[in-house]
């Protein structure tokens, strides 16, 4: 899977799920602006927070 697929892969479940991009970054752990720039395909994101 490479990177834009998965931006999008988790952009279409977390909303698949009913979940807020709140909910998804509580959920994970990580704040609301990484869950935003992932979903928007930010280039620099840290693939460890992905992960």
């Amino acid at each position: 899977m490479n990177y834009q697929n998965l931006y999008q892969f988790i952009k279409e479940k977390r909303k698949l799920l009913s979940m807020t991009q709140e909910d998804l970054a509580f959920k994970a752990g990580v704040g609301l602006r990484f869950i935003r720039e992932l979903e928007r395909g930010k280039a620099s994101i840290q693939m460890d927070k992905v992960n």
